[in-house]
């Protein structure tokens, strides 16, 4: 009996311990083949709970497979914020050599500028046979027999000679006058008669028109905007966009957005953070622009011409690469008659030019571009332009690179551009038949000084950019006249010269002889590495700088 109690009990441990080893083997084997899971613990209700499985995919009830494990790490916690850390840093740099890879794929698609598609006839002139835009009657006044109407000159009495004063020290202009001429008032028509019977296809590319603005006044700003609505053909009108470059005037501001309105969308603002300048503003609008095919720029104190519009597109609807300018004429900061601009030859025609010194300048029409032409009223070629009032085919503009972003405010931006258009492929043009009035500022205007962050002389800073980018050895010659400008620093050109080289641009002195030639004619070359010409006080010199280009863009 001793002996079948002993071997039953030896019995049972051996079995007990046979069971614990069993036991102990399952156990291990489960671990070694089930890794964790993200989002799994130690919770046994956690871990009772069924696993996703891809029966949505049709592959049965297969465990679900995490895609980056979480990480099983006995004894040590995991620093997951270093994880996210490297795998954040991981994302950007695959990122940005996607960034990189795209930036270079632009930038070899517009190595060649992309080629015309568009389908546009010439126009047609048909003399004594009123053109197909022409208005068929006269246009309404704003107000019958108001001030200012058919732009004839408003002239106050003595009584508001105080408060005129103080408007033109504000804002630049005779604001008390204006404020009192209708926003839509009629104007003249100071177009040759030659204009009134070109016929142009109505297959006209459309436009946005983008207006920048910095504390400009109300009835100013607001009579730009309702003459290039009430004077645009509505079908080709894709919208007019405003750009607010920092104003800080109340009238500018909540009351400008309700009065727009009225337009329903039409009319658009946008307003800078911070004051840009009116050279990168411009950029700014091409980019919030995004609904007409061309970009038509108009300055904030302008009224469009009767039949301004076609004769201004039809070059563009025919060409991508060509820029128009329409004829600007002078409105009477005072009066706000309109007159047009003196100079020029028999007919008022007259080339965009500049002295060495970067200065605007207007040169006669020459004999070489009246005999290339057919007709007296089309368009002919002109070898820079005034910068305010232009059109250029949005796609186009862009791939040119819109302007420098290293030039700051306002100044050389006009001939910076008009370099580039010709050096690269493109073609400037003023338009006879296209006239657009500009107010030009008046003596007395307090202006409206540069931020701080811009820093001393941006406008010389800006030639020199433009000459060292364009103008290859006629560099030294702006140098020989703006000797105080040699040790000016002028930023990083790099880019803009990569620029020119992908783009096979011609050089400076291509240009001068085959479309500037008559610039010497003029205003001849001076001694190279000489300083010459009185010196003057910088401020006396940007003061004749702003008197030299009609205070329309010292602003």
């Amino acid at each position: 009996m001793r002996l079948k109690l002993g071997f039953l009990l030896r019995a049972v441990l051996l079995a007990g311990s046979f069971l614990g080893l069993l036991l102990l083997w399952s156990s291990l084997s489960t671990r070694a083949e089930e890794p964790d899971l993200p989002g799994r613990t130690r919770d046994d209700k956690e871990a009772n709970r069924p696993l996703p499985n891809k029966g949505d995919h049709g592959l049965g009830n297969e465990k679900f497979k995490p895609v980056v494990p979480w990480p099983h790490v006995e004894g040590v916690e995991v620093d997951l914020e270093s994880i996210r850390r490297k795998n954040k840093a991981k994302n950007e740099l695959n990122h940005h050599g996607v960034d990189n890879r795209q930036q270079n794929i632009i930038q070899r698609q517009y190595l060649t500028f992309k080629p015309q598609t568009f389908v546009y006839p010439d126009p047609v002139l048909r003399p004594g046979v009123l053109g197909n835009f022409e208005p068929k009657e006269p246009e309404p006044p704003g107000v019958v027999g108001g001030p200012g109407e058919e732009a004839k000159p408003y002239v106050l009495g003595p009584d508001y000679k105080e408060s005129v004063q103080a408007s033109i020290k504000e804002f630049g202009f005779n604001m008390v006058a204006s404020d009192m001429i209708s926003l839509d008032r009629s104007v003249n028509d100071l177009r040759q008669e030659e204009c009134k019977y070109w016929h142009y296809d109505d297959n006209l590319l459309t436009s946005s028109v983008v207006i920048v603005f910095h504390n400009e006044g109300w009835s100013t700003l607001m009579r730009t905007v309702h003459s290039v609505i009430k004077r645009t053909p509505r079908k080709y009108l894709a919208e007019i966009v405003l750009i607010d470059d920092f104003s800080n005037k109340a009238h500018l501001q909540e009351r400008l957005d309700n009065y727009i309105k009225q337009w329903n969308g039409l009319v658009k603002v946008f307003r800078n953070e911070r004051r840009e300048g009116l050279i990168q503003a411009r950029s700014i609008g091409a980019q919030k622009a995004k609904l007409g095919q061309v970009l038509v720029y108009l300055d904030a104190h302008c009224e469009v011409g009767i039949n301004w519009y076609a004769p201004l597109i039809a070059p563009i609807s025919k060409d991508r690469t060509a820029c128009t300018v329409p004829l600007i004429d002078v409105i009477d900061g005072n009066t706000f008659k309109i007159v047009p601009q003196g100079g020029g030859d028999e007919d008022g025609f007259a080339r965009g030019a500049w002295d060495w010194s970067m200065l605007w300048k207007r040169v006669p029409l020459t004999k070489r571009e009246k005999e290339s032409r057919k007709t007296k009223t089309e368009p002919y070629r002109s070898p820079a332009m005034a910068g305010g009032l232009f059109a250029i085919e949005r796609d186009f503009f862009f791939e040119l690179g819109l302007y420098d972003p290293g030039l700051q405010i306002w100044g050389g931006e006009n001939f910076e551009i008009s370099y580039k258009i010709w050096q690269c492929g493109g073609k400037l043009l003023f338009v006879p038949c296209s006239r657009v009035g500009h107010i030009y500022r008046l003596q007395g205007w307090q202006g409206n000084p540069p931020p701080v962050y811009v820093g001393s002389s941006p406008t010389l800073k800006n030639y020199v950019r433009v000459v060292e980018v364009w103008w290859d050895e006629y560099k030294d010659y702006f140098y020989a006249s703006r000797p105080e400008t040699k040790a000016l620093p002028y930023g990083d050109i790099s880019e803009l010269k990569k620029f020119r080289e992908d783009h096979n641009c011609k050089s400076f002195k291509w240009f001068m002889e085959e479309i500037a030639y008559d610039i010497t004619s003029y205003y001849p070359l001076p001694p190279k590495n000489v300083d010459w010409g009185e010196k003057v006080h910088l401020s006396s010199w940007v003061s004749g700088l702003c008197l030299a280009v009609g205070n329309c863009c010292c602003a």
